[in-house]
């Protein structure tokens, strides 16, 4: 379509170059005023004034349509292109106001992230804290038990420590205290309890 309104506009321009050589043809060919003609550059101005107006007029005629259609398509292609550029603004400022909105909403929902992660934090200190504290009584009531059992445990040693150290005693003082002459009599005491 275009090629073919340059090929169009090419045959106009050419046009109107060939007429205007011819006219200038025509005119050096004229007899260049020899004569006792009294107002001559009036008629000169006159042909001249006549052939531009058939000129214009038959360039005008010619040029009319192509002309009218160019400025026309130039036009709606200028209308066109701001109607385009105008639907691209449109979808500019609507992604804009879109990534705007992302924006406003990242900020709300990196300080929701934050408050959450702080909410985690203090919970997972209070549940460490919790568990430590636990511990700690574990620990305690199994050192208090430990203690406790050890505390048994020489309390056990040191009475038979005593009673053995008492028996030796005694022992002792049996020893001492008894002569060969109870030691007979305590041998046929048992003996009889034995045999009876």
């Amino acid at each position: 379509m275009k090629k073919c309104r340059m090929n169009k506009g090419l045959l106009l321009v050419s046009g109107f170059v060939v007429s205007l050589v011819l006219c200038g043809v025509a005119f050096a060919s004229s007899d260049g005023g020899h004569g006792g003609v009294h107002n001559a550059w009036l008629q000169i101005d006159t042909w001249k004034v006549l052939n531009f107006g058939i000129l214009a007029v038959v360039g005008f005629l010619l040029a009319k349509k192509p002309v009218a259609e160019f400025f026309a398509s130039r036009a709606k292609s200028i209308a066109d292109e701001i109607e385009a550029l105008e639907q691209k603004k449109a979808d500019a400022e609507k992604k804009l106001a879109e990534y705007q909105a992302k924006f406003k909403n990242l900020d709300q929902e990196s300080k929701q992230i934050v408050e959450d992660y702080t909410k985690q934090g203090e919970e997972a200190k209070a549940r460490i804290i919790a568990q430590a504290e636990a511990q700690a009584e574990k620990l305690e009531d199994m050192a208090k038990r430990n203690i406790d059992q050890e505390f048994k445990s020489a309390k056990i040693k040191l009475q038979q420590e005593i009673v053995e150290k008492a028996l030796d005693k005694a022992e002792e003082i049996i020893k001492a205290s008894i002569k060969p002459k109870d030691q007979n009599k305590l041998v046929d005491d048992y003996l009889k309890k034995v045999v009876a």
